[in-house]
């Protein structure tokens, strides 16, 4: 299954990989080299991590170049009075009259420790389209559900902010 990105995405990631690849790549490779003349390669800590560094920098490469090519571009073509991706929901859970507050994200952006929920994630999919004042049903899985009610939505597009998760 593809990531379901939108252009923003796909824009940022690319930006993050000109940044990994002309910045930082020449000055983690120079941090190698300077460490390397450094002598005992075997007690170098400064060594291994420079070098650690470096890998981490190409793997992130490596990541974000694949989550672009095999992408599946998305528009969000909700109505103003729909939920649509990068609007903040606060949904009421019926089984505990509880509320919490949501960003809806695509899934490069989620970050549930910050309340950023993806459109993939079962509660992500359940309101996704849903009007103020609509109940939602969440399949956890074939025999878990549970219902929300959406009691008020911020329609905001600015995605500017949001991180590119890490792996």
């Amino acid at each position: 299954m593809n990531d379901k990105l939108t252009k923003s995405d796909i824009e940022k990631m690319e930006k993050e990989i000109e940044y990994r690849k002309l910045e930082l790549r020449p000055k983690l490779l120079e941090d190698v080299k300077e460490m390397r003349a450094h002598g005992d390669l075997s007690e170098n800590f400064e060594y291994h991590a420079a070098k650690r560094a470096k890998n981490i920098n190409e793997s992130r490469i490596r990541y974000l170049d694949k989550m672009i090519r095999t992408a599946e571009i998305i528009e969000d073509n909700s109505a103003d009075d729909e939920i649509g991706i990068n609007n903040i929901v606060t949904v009421k859970f019926e089984d505990d009259d509880a509320t919490e507050t949501y960003k809806l994200v695509t899934s490069v952006r989620g970050d549930t420790l910050n309340n950023y929920i993806t459109i993939e994630s079962p509660l992500g999919k359940a309101i996704l389209g849903k009007k103020v004042g609509e109940r939602a049903e969440v399949h956890v899985n074939e025999s878990v559900s549970y219902f929300v009610e959406i009691v008020s939505f911020e329609n905001c597009k600015d995605d500017s902010e949001d991180e590119i998760a890490r792996f």
